[in-house]
């Protein structure tokens, strides 16, 4: 039974650990200027992007091209710059947590 407690926990830190990194990857990659967890500010606010893209199957992948090639009317007028800088596995990260946010 010990085991299983220790596993869980294990997994908890783990998950959150991964959470925390993606939430930092969204800083250092400059998502920060323009987006807030749960605000608007240029851009929408991640809580408002997580919810409309919720129950949809292929968001992850249509999200992650967004965020790589840029793109604008989904939100409003104001267009999202491309953001090639940004490693794809990093974007994965960072879309997977956007989407997660509650």
């Amino acid at each position: 039974m010990k085991f299983v407690f220790a596993v869980l926990f294990a997994l908890g830190v783990l998950v959150s650990g991964s959470v925390a990194a993606s939430e930092k990857l969204a800083q250092s990659s400059g998502c920060m200027t323009c987006h807030a967890t749960d605000r608007k500010v240029i851009g929408p606010s991640y809580k408002d992007i997580a919810a409309k893209y919720r129950n949809d199957k292929g968001a992850e992948a249509s999200l992650e091209k967004k965020v790589k090639a840029g793109g604008s009317g989904v939100w409003g007028p104001t267009p999202m710059p491309p953001n090639a800088h940004v490693k794809d596995e990093d974007i994965k990260a960072i879309v997977a947590w956007i989407l997660a946010v509650k």
